[in-house]
């Protein structure tokens, strides 16, 4: 089988909150009259990403081309789960044009590209090109540290910033891999702040790469579609943290799912939200919320002290249930804490 006939993949990785779900439903949106299939890595054990995407399901992506992974890391259950999984959407009845995998924010996209070299794939599929999204907003006021000199001079000035954090050293390794990174939330950013943040990726990246700002998961598919990049042949121009190691942990980062029942004030529980990104230091917040008297599901995201909530969809036959996942570093989940700030 030759490479112009192998199906393309598309790796959709970025930090917490980047994006990557609403940039998903736009691509499904707008398939420019491929068929497409998703795969979503959920990290935690409630599926709102994928409950979010399957929500968007069409005759170009139906229900049975969306499948969600949520045992762990992709990148770190690629014989359990993620090659079962290609394999059973290439053996769809009508196989589709081009994959989407959205990963979660804690994976490194490098072993993932690895894996598309196993031989009961490699000569079936191609990595089309991994789009990295970076929270505009996040990057521009320096929440990263690429800079060795800066982290140095912040180091001899804060005893605190002895050492990166895990989340810098994800950050690092998915615009690594990227062939085109997304400046997501641009209209928070600003121009100013665009300006910083693509500077800072420009530091950090490897080689040239376009940078490109995007508003509220809408770009030109055809800018991220169709890169013919195949990446899985291109390790060696995407270096990694764990380039020297076999594989790697996510012992830093940990979830908790808190059911709720009906919710009468609104207002209470996005202010307890706030609390946790303060107080427990919550990196991200998601879920569905059933508001007493109404007929809508609230979907709750959460990054930081960013709060946005919308009501999605009716609930229909749907039990009326609430459940936010929690993700924090690892030393920072508390689990009474937490629950109590929620009022589970």
């Amino acid at each position: 089988m030759s490479d112009l006939s192998k199906i393309p993949v598309t790796v959709v990785t970025g930090f917490l909150g980047a994006g990557k779900t609403t940039l998903i439903r736009h691509l499904m949106a707008n398939p420019q009259g491929k068929r497409l299939a998703v795969l979503v890595n959920e990290f935690g054990t409630a599926g709102v990403d994928g409950d979010i995407l399957q929500s968007c399901a069409d005759e170009n992506c139906p229900a049975e081309n969306i499948v969600e992974l949520a045992n762990g890391c992709i990148c770190c259950t690629v014989a359990d789960d993620f090659i079962p999984t290609i394999e059973t959407l290439m053996a769809l009845p009508q196989k589709p044009d081009h994959i989407l995998i959205e990963t979660s924010g804690l994976a490194l996209p490098k072993p993932l590209l690895k894996a598309f070299d196993w031989p009961a794939i490699r000569s079936r599929i191609t990595v089309d090109g991994v789009i990295a999204l970076a929270d505009a907003e996040a990057v521009a006021a320096g929440r990263f540290a690429p800079d060795v000199e800066a982290v140095e001079a912040q180091r001899a000035a804060d005893d605190s910033l002895d050492h990166e954090t895990p989340l810098s050293e994800v950050f690092e390794d998915q615009i690594a891999c990227a062939d085109i990174v997304l400046l997501s939330k641009a209209d928070l950013a600003g121009e100013a702040g665009l300006a910083a943040a693509r500077a800072v990726i420009e530091a950090e990246a490897p080689r040239k790469l376009p940078v490109l700002p995007m508003t509220e998961g809408v770009i030109d598919p055809r800018v991220v579609l169709g890169l013919e990049a195949a990446a899985e042949d291109d390790l060696d121009a995407r270096p990694s943290h764990h380039d020297v190691v076999d594989d790697h942990e996510h012992d830093d980062f940990d979830s908790i799912v808190v059911d709720l029942g009906e919710i009468a004030d609104v207002a209470a529980l996005e202010a307890a939200i706030l609390r946790l990104a303060r107080d427990q230091h919550a990196l991200r917040v998601k879920g569905y919320v059933a508001v007493a008297g109404k007929p809508m599901r609230l979907l709750v995201q959460a990054v930081g002290e960013r709060l946005r909530t919308q009501y999605d969809r009716p609930w229909g036959d749907a039990p009326r249930r609430s459940h936010l996942v929690v993700i924090a570093e690892h030393h920072d989940i508390n689990e009474p804490a937490i629950r109590a700030i929620l009022g589970a």
